[in-house]
């Protein structure tokens, strides 16, 4: 059985909107090539697979965009090519190395989990709640940025019950972002 990893990035006060932390550096792009490279599929929602397609999905030309960084194109080559399933009851098709994921998600999940492999890697805000509520979330990883947002979206705001985590990993940048990564403690639903 491949656990479900989920992974964000989040500010001191919880905020998970993709704008409000530090911008990615080299360092933080090492660290999340690393971390998708280790999954066998990704699994998005259709807002959060949208959103990383406008961003780093190969052009037809075959070459990356100027506004590209070279340090971002480990990171950009490595999503791209990834096995990806997209949970949407509005798209008609995906097709950056996607399948649909449709009807009952907690039971597809379920399912995606029972395969052999290393893992399957969760991104974005709604999914993952849902998710975690059905307690399919084997590890939780937040990159804490060094920011106070303010305003935004919140992480896993909604969570129907408390989850009891107990951390496994932590790695400090250079920017003053920490990565945490926590297991549950406890089997949940």
């Amino acid at each position: 059985m491949r656990p479900l990893r989920y992974s964000i990035n989040v500010t001191l006060d919880g905020c998970c909107h993709h704008e409000a932390g530090l911008p990615p550096d080299e360092e933080s792009m090492r660290y999340w090539t690393a971390e998708m490279a280790r999954a066998d599929a990704l699994l998005f929602g259709r807002v959060t697979y949208e959103m990383m397609e406008s961003a780093w999905r190969r052009p037809a030309t075959g070459s990356w965009p100027d506004w590209m960084d070279e340090w971002e194109i480990p990171f950009a080559e490595t999503i791209d090519r990834a096995k990806k399933y997209v949970v949407s009851t509005t798209l008609r098709g995906a097709d950056w190395n996607a399948e649909l994921v449709r009807g009952d998600v907690g039971q597809a999940v379920r399912m995606l989990k029972q395969e052999s492999g290393e893992g399957l890697w969760v991104g974005g805000v709604t999914l993952p709640l849902g998710l975690a509520d059905l307690g399919l979330i084997d590890e939780y990883e937040f990159l804490v940025q060094p920011v106070l947002a303010g305003h935004g979206p919140t992480l896993l705001a909604g969570l129907r019950e408390r989850i009891q985590l107990e951390l496994v990993d932590r790695h400090e940048f250079r920017s003053g972002a920490v990565a945490l990564r926590y297991r549950p403690t406890r089997a949940t639903a």
